[in-house]
C-alpha cells in the first residue's frame, strides 16, 4: 500500500480530528482517503483504485460521476441554486413528473424529501393523519433510517438505544434460510409469515394500526426477496383492516433490482412509496413519498402538518430529471436486469458450488446477497473477526465490497459491464477460499 498524497494526508488528519463519524465508535477508524470517482470505480488518495462492489451505501445507481448528472447540477448552480419550497421551480415539476413516471397507475403526487428516512418519516405522518390511528407495524428485519420515527420503525439493533417514539410494533417478515415458522419452503414460508402478521395486526387492535411499513425488498438486512404472493396478502390484510400499506423503496427502488421499483415484480399496489438513494445516485441529497391520489385527496381542504426547508431543492431536483433521463435514454435499468440474470445469477451460484462458506445466494437485478456460514448443516453464521477478515482481503484485491453481519451484499451500480462482474466475481472467489481454509 502506498502513501497517501499531501491532500490525502490533510484530509486524513482533518477527519480524525473533526469529523464524527455515524455507527461508529470514533477511536478506532481508520477511513479509506478517497479522492475522487468514475463509473464503478473508487480512487483512493495512495493511488490506488478500487472497483465499487458497495454503491456506496447501495445509492450510486447511476455510477460515480455520471457527466448528464454532474453537468445539470452545474447548470441549476448557474441559474438557481436555492428556493424555498413554497414557490413553483421547473427543476422541482421535471423531477415530480420523472418520478411518477415510473410510479403505478393512481399516483399524480409527490412530496420531496432530503433523503429516505424523512421519507419514512413523512409518509407514516400522512398515514396517521389520514386513518386517525397511531400505530405503525413493521418487521424486525428492515431499516427504516435514522430519524424520530424511522428509527423506531426498524427492526434492527438500532433501535434499541432510540425507542423515543411511540406507537411501533414489529413482526417477522418471511426468511426462508432462517424461518421463524419451521417453514420447509418458500411457499409456506410466505404462508406462514402473512398469518403471523394477521394474528400480530389482531392481537394490537386492528383499529389502533395506521400503516404497515415494509421495505418491498429489505436490503441492509440481507436482500430477503419476499416469496410469490407475500406482499399482495399484506396488501390484502391491509385491505381487510383498513390500513394504510407503506412500501419503503428508499434501497431497492430505481434499477436496483432490475425493474424501476421492487414493487413492480410484484402483483401489489401500495397507499404511498418512499423513494431516495438511486433516484439520483446521492449526488445531491435527495428523497420523496409517492402519494396514492386517495391519500393526496385528503390533503386537499386538510393541512399536511409537515414540512422541510431544502424540500425539493433544485440542485437536488436538477439531478433526479438528469439521473431518470439518463437511464432511459442508456437502458441502465435494463442493463441491471440483464446483469442479474445472465451474469451476477450463474456466477454467485457458481461460488455457492465452490465454496462451503456460502450458505445461501438469494437477490434479482444488482441486489444480491451471499450468506456465509461456518457450516452448511448448521448454518451457524461466521463471526465478526473472520468477517472483517474477509473484508480486508477484498479490499486488498482491489474490490470495495458491501459487507453486513455474516453475509457480501453484491450491489454494484446499475451500470457495471460483464467484465467488472468478472473481476468482481474473481476477487470473491479468491476471498471465500482464504474463508474456507480458515473454517
Amino acid at each position: 500500500m502506498t502513501a497517501p498524497d499531501a491532500d490525502g494526508r490533510l484530509a486524513l488528519d482533518l477527519d480524525r480530528a473533526h469529523v464524527f463519524h455515524s455507527w461508529s465508535a470514533q477511536g478506532a477508524l481508520s477511513p479509506l482517503v478517497v479522492a475522487g470517482a468514475s463509473g464503478c470505480e473508487v480512487h483512493l488518495a495512495d493511488g490506488r483504485t478500487l472497483l465499487d462492489f458497495s454503491s456506496q451505501l447501495v445509492n450510486t445507481n447511476i455510477g460515480h460521476q455520471h457527466p448528464r448528472v454532474t453537468a445539470a447540477i452545474a447548470e441549476q448552480a448557474g441559474r438557481l441554486a436555492t428556493i424555498a419550497p413554497q414557490h413553483a421551480v421547473l427543476p422541482r415539476g421535471r423531477a415530480a413528473e420523472a418520478v411518477l413516471r415510473h410510479a403505478p397507475a393512481g399516483f399524480s403526487k409527490v412530496f420531496f424529501t432530503n433523503g429516505g428516512a424523512d421519507a419514512n418519516e413523512n409518509a407514516l405522518r400522512m398515514a396517521r393523519v389520514v386513518t386517525g390511528r397511531d400505530k405503525v407495524l413493521s418487521t424486525y428485519r428492515s431499516y427504516h433510517g435514522n430519524t424520530g420515527a424511522a428509527v423506531v420503525a426498524t427492526g434492527d439493533w438500532r433501535r434499541i438505544p432510540n425507542e423515543y417514539a411511540r406507537g411501533h410494533v414489529h413482526a417477522f417478515g418471511p426468511y426462508a434460510y432462517r424461518s421463524e415458522f419451521w417453514s420447509t419452503s418458500v411457499e409456506q414460508e410466505g404462508e406462514r409469515a402473512l398469518h403471523h402478521l394477521e394474528r400480530v395486526i389482531v392481537s394490537e387492535g386492528a383499529a389502533s394500526i395506521a400503516a404497515i411499513l415494509l421495505e418491498t425488498v429489505p436490503g441492509t438486512a440481507g436482500v430477503l426477496v419476499p416469496p410469490p404472493g407475500y406482499l399482495a396478502g399484506v396488501r390484502a390484510l391491509a385491505d381487510r383492516y383498513g390500513i394504510l400499506l407503506v412500501l419503503d423503496e428508499v434501497m431497492a427502488g430505481f434499477g436496483r433490482t432490475g425493474t424501476w421499483f421492487a414493487l413492480d415484480q410484484h402483483d401489489v399496489v401500495p397507499d404511498l412509496i418512499t423513494f431516495a438513494k438511486g433516484v439520483n445516485s446521492g449526488y445531491v441529497p435527495a428523497g420523496g413519498v409517492l402519494i396514492s391520489d386517495a391519500v393526496a385527496a385528503h390533503f386537499e381542504d386538510r393541512v399536511f402538518p409537515g414540512g422541510l426547508t431544502y424540500s425539493g431543492h433544485p440542485l437536488a431536483m436538477a439531478a433526479v430529471v438528469a439521473t431518470i433521463e439518463a437511464m432511459e435514454d442508456e437502458k441502465i435499468v435494463e442493463n441491471a436486469a440483464r446483469i442479474g440474470t445472465d451474469v451476477l445469477a450463474p456466477g454467485l451460484a457458481a461460488l455457492a458450488d465452490a465454496h462451503p462458506s456460502v450458505g445461501e445466494v438469494r437477490g434479482t437485478g444488482v441486489f444480491w446477497a451471499l450468506e456465509l456460514v461456518t457450516d452448511p448443516e448448521t448454518r451457524e453464521p461466521v463471526g465478526a473477526a473472520a468477517m472483517g477478515a474477509l473484508k480486508a482481503e477484498l479490499l486488498g484485491l482491489g474490490l470495495l465490497p458491501f459487507v453486513q453481519d455474516n453475509r457480501i451484499h453484491v450491489v454494484p451500480p446499475c451500470t457495471v459491464t460483464d467484465a467488472e462482474v468478472a473481476t468482481a466475481l474473481a476477487a470473491y472467489d479468491r476471498a471465500l477460499t482464504t474463508l474456507d481454509a480458515s473454517l
